[in-house]
This record gives C-alpha cells, structure tokens and sequence, in this order.
C-alpha cells in the first residue's frame, strides 16, 4: 500500500539522522494504565466502550436502543414484532473509499438503499459512516467528498526534521477543514434525531497509549447537547482516519477525579480495519437481521516483483500485513453473523477494476473507482454471501 511505503521511508530517514536534544509536540498526562475505562470525555458516560473489555456496556446500549425504536414503531402505530433491521459496516483503505462512497450513492439513486440501524466506520469509512447513517439527503455530499478533493485538501508534506521531530510525516490541517465543512452543526443534529429514532452510529478508534480499539457512540454524543459535542465528533473522525506515523495522531482530553488527562487517539484500523459489534456480544432479541458489509480494498492478492533490499522488503510486509488483517476482519464478522443468524452480504473491489493506483488520493483514480462501484449499485450490486475463500453454505 502507498501509505505503508511512505511510512517505511520516512521512518528510515529518521533513522539516518543524528538525534539532538529537540522536544516533540507536548501534551497532558495520559490515562493512569489502571484507569483507563474510567476517564470520561467531556465529562460525558456512555458516549464510548471499549472494545475487548466486558460487552455489559455495549450490551445496555443496544438494548436502550431497542427501547427507543420500540417507542418511536408506537407513536407511529406499529404493532406485533420488531419488523426486519439493517446493519452497515464501512472499513478503512484511505482514498479507496471512494468505492464505498459510489456504491451507497448507486445504491440510494436505484431507490433500494434501506435505513441502517447500525452503522459503523473506521478510518476513512469513519468520514463514510455518518452521511450513510443520516441517508439520501446527505448523498451530494458524500459524492463530493470523494470526487472533488485530492492530496492537497488531506494533508500537506512536513520537512523532514519537523517530520522527526513533531508527530507525524504529514500537517494534517487540510483535513480537519475538510472535516470541518462537512461535519458540521447540522450533520450532528441529524444524527442525533436518528438516534432518538432507535439507531445507532459507531466510530472505531485507537487509544495508543493502552493499545485499546474503542467504539463511540456518536448519535449519544450527539444527544448530550454539551457544548464540546460538534468538536469532539470532529476529533474523533479525524482520529480514526490517522494513520499512525504518517497522518497526525488527536489527543483527546478526558477527566478522571477531577484531573484532566489526554488520550493519543489515531486510526482505528491499527486494530481492526471493520467491526459490525463486538463478538463477546450476542444478539438476542428475535428479528431478521441483514448485515451489509463494505471493503474499501482488494480482497485478491497484489502481485508485485519485490527487490530483495530491506526498505522494499519491509514496506512490502507491512503492505501484506494490512492486507491479512482486513481479510481477518471480513471472516471474523462473518463467523459472528452466522453465530447470531444474521444475513451477511460484503462488497469490495473487484479485479474487473484496474485503474493504476499511482499517487495518493489522485483525483481521476478516485473518480473512476466512484464511478465503478456507482455503475454496479444502480444495476443492482451483486453482494457476496460469504468472504473470498469460503464456499456458501447449501
């Protein structure tokens, strides 16, 4: 992958050079390492769980949500059993979310994109997630963040030595505008109407000081009405597209005992590249479950000739490492879904599609595979009931 090369680079340079008595970027203390489950973001509880700990709390916020939806299907007259309910997970992949990106856009101008109860997003299906989430109205958007932009409105290149001595390769200011525009006070009230309705939003995070995958709950942050909420959405979409040690980390401040403290917070596909829900967590109420899940990547294996020099062959790892683990990510949803009996349905991008991936965010790349997942959407995508590799249950 280009961002990994460029991560291997630039960490070899900073190798090379001599270290002097320079100081990075400061920061509050972190979290007490006993502590870490207890500090609260703006002071704020049940606005995030982490992920391999006990699912009781996850687990209570997916049953308040059942309460709300129970509630809003009687104000509007529903009555018997919960009708069928639709889950999205939108993984990482940097400028190839585009894919997901065209697809939903196809999907929702074909008429038959349905309402998600679920949706979650890491990385740059973190910028994805919410458009998805609040629906249609949003898809011009969605359409425009991902075929207008190019590397100079992500990030801009640092020096080297302000590279290896600050937090990362790349000034990510670019972004946080980007992120700014578009994340904005409205967005975050339709998410939070959304969420009263009974539906839920989650964003995957990197806690890197405990190593820790933590889910927010953003239509909960959303619903606090705290005054920090707009600007904690925004840290926390640009964290979770924060590639470490290429794309500027977020601290996050927190409290705990009435001490403020700071969380180093970056992409959360540095744990897990996708998550629908935890797997320690069981679904349990009786209903037809569809789980709808997008790979922003290839799944096939990316042929390349490898120089047997150390930069190439590392660089070459970390790319198949990233490759693995998202197809870990796919089979491991799938074996929960089967599990918990829900239907499970994946989209990635195929190897009918062979545009050169030259340079990073690349506008004509971007467009094209937008336009490729948009053209199969609107003629009906042809959704994968199992991941590559598997053969489909009889």
């Amino acid at each position: 992958m280009i961002l990994s090369r460029r991560l291997l680079l630039g960490s070899a340079a900073i190798a090379a050079l001599p270290i002097s008595a320079c100081s990075g970027p400061t920061r509050l203390p972190p979290v007490p390492r006993t502590e870490t489950a207890r500090a609260l973001p703006l002071g704020l509880r049940n606005i995030r769980f982490f992920a391999d700990e006990d699912p009781s709390g996850l687990a209570a916020d997916f049953t308040r949500e059942i309460h709300r939806e129970s509630q809003a299907l009687r104000v509007a007259g529903h009555q018997g059993p919960l009708p069928p309910t639709n889950f999205l997970a939108i993984s990482g992949g940097g400028d190839n979310g585009a894919f997901g990106s065209g697809l939903l856009v196809g999907w929702g101008e074909a008429g038959n994109r349905p309402e998600f109860k679920l949706v979650t997003g890491v990385s740059t299906g973190s910028l994805i997630a919410p458009f998805a989430f609040v629906g249609a109205e949003y898809d011009l958007q969605l359409r425009q963040v991902y075929t207008t932009i190019s590397a100079d409105d992500v990030y801009r290149d640092r020096g080297l030595l302000k590279a290896v001595f600050d937090d990362a390769m790349e000034d990510t200011s670019p972004l946080a505008g980007l992120i700014a525009r578009h994340a904005d006070a409205g967005l975050l009230a339709a998410i939070a109407r959304e969420y009263k309705k009974g539906r839920l939003l989650l964003i995957g995070t990197t806690d890197l000081d405990a190593e820790r995958p933590v889910i927010w709950d953003i239509g909960a942050l959303a619903s606090s009405g705290h005054p920090g909420a707009l600007e904690l959405f925004r840290q926390i979409l640009r964290a979770s597209s924060a590639v470490p040690g290429v794309f500027q980390p977020v601290l996050i401040d927190v409290e705990l005992d009435g001490r403020k403290y700071q969380e180093l917070h970056v992409d959360g596909g540095a744990i897990a590249q996708l998550f629908l829900y935890p797997p320690s967590m069981r679904m349990t109420v009786p209903r037809v479950r569809r789980a709808y899940i997008i790979r922003n990547a290839r799944v096939d294996s990316d042929w390349a000739a490898t120089e047997p020099r150390t930069l190439t062959i590392a660089g070459r790892a970390i790319s198949t490492m990233i490759s693995t683990s998202g197809r870990n990510d796919m089979l491991r949803v799938y074996n929960t879904t089967q599990r918990d009996k829900v239907d499970y349905n994946l989209a990635y991008i195929g190897r009918d599609f062979t545009v050169a991936h030259d340079s990073e965010f690349d506008r004509k790349y971007m467009n094209a595979l937008f336009d490729y997942a948009y053209r199969q959407a609107r003629s009906g995508y042809p959704w994968q009931k199992v991941p590559p590799g598997l053969t489909a249950p009889t």
